[in-house]
């Protein structure tokens, strides 16, 4: 049986490196920072949860937040970036919060959907850079996920029969690889 992470690793080789290489060596659990590295505060790990479950909400299907999406960035960011770029990104995610203080008067955290939406639809315009990182790497997580994997997408455990082409039905979700 082959390993979701040798599967990942695979598919980022044939989509000619699709993938940045600091997010394969995440997706694959490798840690490639070997130097410091920022530790989040309770607030900060809301901030980001809560961040992204508003680019993967909660649907008919379980969010961001649910799938744990946080966690994976927090160890993307500590084992795969260094101190520089890191400090970058929560500058960042330290913006969204300021721009919430700001138009609001509360935390991000503190907000109401509707206003949620009104601060990273903004983000993606003033905090561009950031938002498209922030983005990428809410949606990777999200998809290796066991939520993301098995819920979201459909799932097909590998390896199994292959069937070179197949129809999909109308609404039929895509397919993900598991371990």
């Amino acid at each position: 049986m082959i390993e979701r992470r040798h599967a990942l690793e695979r598919i980022s080789l044939m989509l000619g490196g699709a993938l940045s290489p600091k997010m394969t060596a995440a997706v694959m659990g490798q840690s490639v920072n070997e130097g410091a590295s920022i530790e989040l505060t309770e607030a900060q790990t809301a901030l980001l949860s809560e961040l992204a479950d508003v680019i993967i909400p909660t649907t008919d299907t379980p969010g961001a937040k649910a799938a744990g999406v946080e966690a994976f960035i927090i160890r993307l960011m500590r084992d795969c970036y260094v101190l520089e770029d890191q400090e970058t990104f929560y500058a960042g995610l330290a913006k969204i919060d300021a721009a919430s203080q700001k138009a609001h008067g509360k935390g991000f955290v503190e907000l109401n959907p509707g206003q949620k939406i009104e601060i990273v639809q903004d983000a993606t315009k003033t905090n561009k850079a950031f938002f498209k990182q922030m983005k990428e790497f809410t949606v990777t997580g999200y998809c290796i996920s066991q939520i993301g994997a098995t819920q979201a997408l459909e799932y097909l455990p590998v390896p199994g029969q292959f069937i070179g082409d197949v129809p999909l039905k109308p609404g039929q979700k895509a397919w993900a690889i598991s371990k």
